[in-house]
């Protein structure tokens, strides 16, 4: 339990057992749930926290409000590591009112069979607690359909005003001890908060830049995400991020991602690495589909506006992990990227057509350069136009 500001503590909790979050994303610094408590003449839960924690969870919000009742349950959004507690919070406060929007009981009842003593808001709804005044916006797609925020604000000081945002502009990581950006040194959080956004919401840039707009011209004090950190000091560098990634702005650098079995796909990509680098590129970053986790492969993919992939041709087909990467990447909608790609192939020549297809047919990135076919292993001449295809995206990137 932390106190945020006079009215609004923080009571989540901390995953450190965890290796992946929703089964595919690593956690090496873990990951939070929070969850946050108002205490004011009704006191308010905003969000719950994932069900093995509930034991934990109890105990933070009995430290701030002893054996009172808990009057609301604000869900703003309804995945499990955010809404597993509400059928256990029903048990131990049996009058409580769970606030959310239609398609918030829809969802509830489907998960938890929960469909009664609920209070539904729409967007500009607003609900008065005392001091404190909540009033809903609607944010659906920031990454579900029943996704909304919450502001709470003084009417002592209307000007001051506090966000609940779900998981906008949350990241991955445990909380070290301090829950509020200003007590912490988040150097680890800012990659984790890329990594996190382009991973699990970045196909929903659109819905984000809505968002966004809807709370443009708000001035907040904090945004209490459901992972990571409470901003506070840094709201204005987080707001940017995720405006930044939702826009798919990018930077001018490369990414060069291959598949190896022995060896010679490999050495033709850092034949590609060096001849960019040489061409003028000091962004660049080389990654093995199937050493490197994708997640971070991803989020490098949406920070650097080069792409140039390279894999072996494999029983008649591409090699599965950049198959299964050209597929993640397509998932994502990610726009405004360069790709040029290479292959290579033993006796069946297939990695550079079916690299060729996934663009073609789902990336729709520009294609850069002259794609490489290498049978067998490099030769002289599929060096040179290896380092021709180096030379090309450099070009194209400095453009």
């Amino acid at each position: 339990m932390q106190n945020i500001t006079d009215n609004i503590y923080y009571v989540g909790v901390n995953d450190r057992n965890k290796s992946l979050f929703e089964g595919l994303w690593p956690l090496p610094y873990g990951v939070s749930y929070n969850s946050y408590l108002i205490d004011d003449e009704k006191t308010v839960l905003i969000d719950t926290v994932e069900v093995d924690f509930f034991t934990q969870y109890m105990e933070h919000i009995r430290e701030v409000i002893g054996d009172r009742p808990v009057d609301y349950l604000v869900i703003n959004h309804m995945e499990p590591d955010h809404s597993g507690s509400i059928a256990l919070i029903k048990k131990y406060y049996p009058d409580i009112q769970i606030v959310g929007n239609k398609k918030t009981f829809q969802m509830m009842e489907g998960f938890y069979g929960i469909t009664d003593d609920t209070l539904e808001v729409k967007n500009g709804d607003t609900l008065p607690l005392g001091c404190l005044t909540l009033s809903f916006v609607l944010t659906p797609m920031v990454h579900w359909p029943e996704t909304m925020v919450t502001l709470a604000t003084n009417a002592q000081h209307p000007s001051s005003t506090t966000l609940f945002s779900g998981d906008a502009f949350g990241c991955f990581g445990a909380l070290n001890g301090g829950i509020i950006d200003a007590q912490i040194n988040c150097d680890t959080f800012w990659p984790e908060m890329e990594r996190y956004y382009s991973n699990i919401v970045g196909k929903y840039g659109t819905p984000v830049q809505n968002a966004l707009k809807k709370l443009a011209g708000i001035k907040l004090d904090y945004i209490c995400a459901t992972h990571g950190p409470v901003w506070h000091e840094h709201i204005q560098k987080v707001i940017a991020i995720y405006d930044r990634l939702s826009k798919y702005e990018t930077e001018p650098g490369l990414v060069i991602c291959y598949g190896t079995m022995y060896g010679n796909t490999e050495r033709a990509a850092e034949v590609i690495a060096r001849a960019a680098s040489e061409a003028g590129v000091k962004n660049i970053v080389v990654h093995n589909v199937s050493k490197t986790h994708h997640s971070y492969i991803i989020r490098d993919v949406f920070r650097y506006r080069g792409l140039i992939v390279g894999a072996p041709t494999y029983n008649t087909a591409l090699y599965h992990g950049m198959d299964v990467l050209l597929s993640e990447l397509a998932g994502k909608d990610i726009k405004n990227h360069l790709l040029g790609w290479f292959g290579s192939y033993g006796w069946a020549s297939k990695a550079v057509s079916e690299i060729q297809r996934w663009n073609d047919e789902r990336l729709h990135f520009e294609a850069v350069g002259q794609p490489v076919e290498i049978k067998q292993s490099l030769t002289p001449e599929t060096k040179a136009q290896c380092e021709a295809l180096g030379r090309a995206m450099a070009e194209r990137l400095k453009e």
